[in-house]
């Protein structure tokens, strides 16, 4: 189980959004736009191309993660264990100093795997608070929240819906800025460039 989890951190600790931009002649994305290396922050500072390119990945990198695990082990709560893994790694990837992005593309792809019925409305509820409010952070946490009672409620094992909670715990920490600049409303709207 150990190496399990070490593999599934050191996958979600690829920083995707951080090789991606230098494609796109960005050097370093901890500098430009809010310095978060996540999918919304790519958006703002090089398109929605490479934003659409960095969620893809790093919804990989969190499906990857718990299948590989499905495979290599025997035991239930493996799979969910590494999707939480995956999502630490790339919150905190220890090659970058433990600053990472936010989780929740991770989080949707090692989730989308674990508890398919639960991501469904879970995403649509992203979508839908997006696009009445385009606000990409709230979205994110309000999924992030409905997500546990989301797969309790649809008969997820016990391991995913603890994995889930403590998904949703680490998404809305790294949140706490957002949540901030909501209250004052100076929260950068999607489609703002950096």
């Amino acid at each position: 189980m150990a190496a399990i989890i070490l593999a599934a951190y050191l996958i979600g600790s690829i920083p995707f959004a951080l090789i991606l931009v230098r494609r796109w002649g960005v050097t370093d994305l901890r500098q430009a736009g809010s310095g978060n290396l996540g999918a919304a922050n790519v958006m703002r500072v090089t398109g929605v191309t490479a934003g659409a390119a960095v969620a893809a990945l790093d919804m990989a990198k969190g499906a990857a993660s718990v299948w590989i695990a499905g495979h290599l082990s025997r035991q239930p709560a493996a799979a969910a264990v590494a999707g939480l893994a995956a999502i630490v790694g790339h919150v905190y990837p220890v090659w970058l100093r433990f600053r990472g992005g936010k989780g929740v593309a991770t989080a949707c792809g090692a989730f989308a795997v674990l508890a398919p019925a639960a991501v469904t409305p879970a995403l649509a509820l992203f979508v839908g608070v997006v696009w009445l409010t385009k606000y990409v952070s709230l979205g994110s946490m309000l999924a992030s929240l409905a997500l546990p009672p989301l797969a309790y409620a649809l008969g997820s094992p016990d391991s995913v819906v603890a994995a889930a909670t403590a998904a949703a715990a680490i998404i809305i920490f790294r949140h706490r800025s957002n949540l901030v600049r909501l209250r004052a409303h100076t929260e950068r709207r999607l489609g703002s460039r950096a």
